[in-house]
């Protein structure tokens, strides 16, 4: 696989980078702040230590917003990263919303991606309901491998005012996490957007974060070719073709919702 990590001197330019643009843009917008979703995991952990430092922890302010399917141990990481930071958090249960949302439209009822992207789109909700109310910009924590293969909900976590690690790729996010002092064990831990039971980021895809990042390096963002990719990854071509049809159909996910052409 490709070795997609930075060197010391990066990894500080990274991270001052990545700083320097959550300043930026909640300056720009004058807002008083910023709001992001804490679900335990490491996009949204690495993303809370660089808002805070960025704006200082009484300017960040997280959410924790469990679900039924949402393990407890990921929801006591999510409150531990908020403790850890120092920063303001609440815990909003969003079931009993993604509820009334079936009940108003009951044929949904077992369709296990339907709801869980509700589930997603009702986070999304809460997290613009507070910051609106509080003057403040939500932060992403979407990183570049998911997006590339369109792995987030259009208009839920995809909704956001900006996305601070949206040019980092899986590993990149790990390494980084490191270096600015998140524990080790939620750095290692599973990835999982939670949106149903037994849920794994890489058991949806069907391909590790690893395999991700090496064919998006090589192929997608990269200059090789399918049949290059795979002789350099020693892996299927299959696997990279997987790849690029899911980065082509998720095309419509990372563009503005498109409008017809203005007549002459």
């Amino acid at each position: 696989m490709i070795d997609l990590r930075f060197s010391e001197a990066e990894l500080d330019r990274h991270r001052d980078h990545i700083t320097d643009f959550i300043r930026d843009r909640v300056d720009a917008a004058g807002a008083e702040g910023a709001v992001l979703g804490l679900s335990g995991g490491i996009d949204s952990t690495l993303t809370a230590y660089l808002a805070v430092d960025a704006l200082g922890a009484e300017n960040v302010h997280g959410l924790v917003l469990p679900a039924t399917v949402s393990s407890g141990e990921n929801m006591s990481d999510a409150e531990r990263v908020a403790q850890d930071l120092e920063i303001s958090y609440d815990v909003i249960e969003i079931e009993p919303i993604v509820d009334s949302l079936l009940a108003a439209y009951p044929e949904a009822e077992g369709d296990r991606e339907a709801v869980g992207n509700a589930r997603a789109r009702v986070r999304a909700v809460l997290n613009y309901l507070v910051a609106n109310h509080e003057a403040r910009l939500v932060l992403g924590t979407g990183n570049r491998s998911e997006a590339a293969v369109g792995y987030f909900t259009k208009y839920g976590d995809g909704a956001v005012d900006c996305h601070p690690i949206g040019n980092l790729y899986k590993a990149q996010v790990r390494q980084l996490a490191t270096h600015v002092g998140v524990p080790e064990d939620l750095v290692t831990k599973t990835p999982t957007a939670e949106l149903w039971d037994d849920q794994t980021d890489e058991d949806e895809m069907g391909v590790s974060y690893e395999t991700l990042d090496s064919i998006l390096a090589t192929h997608i963002d990269g200059p090789l070719s399918v049949a290059a990719t795979a002789r350099l990854l020693e892996i299927e071509v299959q696997t990279v073709e997987k790849i690029r049809g899911m980065y082509e159909r998720s095309e419509h996910k990372r563009q503005v919702p498109p409008a017809p052409e203005p007549l002459d």
